[in-house]
């Protein structure tokens, strides 16, 4: 292969390397949230918007499934144009729906879920217990499916968010006396305590126990920077005296000198 053919090759190469890299890949379907809590109240009323963008992206005809663990709840299914214009909307009752899509001018899926916190069976400090908000499946014709995307919330109490305040400033005290320091053991075991009770359920004994907690480490950042102090007290003093007692000991040897020439 003579050179200038091999040149005439590697231009053509590059040269579609290049159309191809303008080109770049088909932008694929894609979801996001809006109003979705991270955490939300036992017994109100949650309502989120979640946006699906270029449903038919990679499959012309599929089934949207979505499910939450809010009860009382009511799904609507908007479908949306690349202008914005609404052109379909369906609505479900219950925990789970599904919606079939065929391709057509929709460019954004529009689902809103409304519905209303349950009680929780189960609280627990850590990990804390989560709830699903919405959960969004592509299922496709034969069964297969995948998940376009999962939004969760933390569900409490009043007693409940209370009790997890508490604990979590007596950790932050804590961690702020350890860090200077002090021993923190026993404030470590109260806090787990504090801990146990949540778990429990007991939310009034586990503020009561982080409160105490928080007490103890407090008490023990104090007593550690006081015995710091004095050692530093201490240590000034004993370097003062080394100090005074050089310098009336260099005036002695010069007075013994000047006695001595005398």
């Amino acid at each position: 292969m003579n050179s200038n053919h091999c040149s005439k090759l590697l231009a053509l190469l590059l040269a579609t390397t290049l159309v191809v890299s303008a080109v770049g890949p088909a932008a694929a379907m894609s979801a996001s949230a809006s109003g979705a809590p991270d955490e939300k109240k036992v017994g109100e009323e949650v309502e989120s918007t979640f946006t699906i963008t270029k449903p038919f992206s990679e499959y012309d005809t599929w089934t949207l499934n979505g499910g939450t663990q809010l009860t009382d709840v009511t799904w609507t299914v908007q479908l949306y144009d690349q202008g914005g214009s609404k052109i379909d909307q369906k609505s479900y009752d219950g925990q789970s729906f599904n919606h079939s899509l065929e391709k057509s001018d929709a460019f954004e899926v529009k689902i809103v879920v409304k519905g209303t916190v349950p009680e929780v069976e189960n609280f627990t400090y850590d990990p804390a217990q989560e709830l699903v908000l919405a959960e969004l499946n592509q299922v496709r014709d034969g069964g297969s499916s995948d998940s376009i995307d999962t939004w969760t919330f933390r569900p409490y109490t009043e007693d409940s968010a209370e009790a997890r305040d508490a604990i979590d400033a007596a950790r932050e005290s804590i961690d702020s006396a350890d860090s200077s320091g002090a021993d923190v053991s026993e404030a470590e075991g109260t806090l787990e305590n504090a801990v146990s009770a949540f778990d429990a359920e007991n939310f009034g004994n586990a503020v009561d126990l982080a409160n105490e907690a928080q007490t103890k480490a407090e008490d023990s950042e104090q007593s550690s920077q006081q015995t710091q102090m004095l050692l530093y007290g201490g240590a000034g003093l004993l370097a003062l005296v080394v100090v005074v007692g050089g310098a009336l000991w260099y005036r002695s040897n010069q007075q013994d000198d000047y006695d001595k020439l005398r």
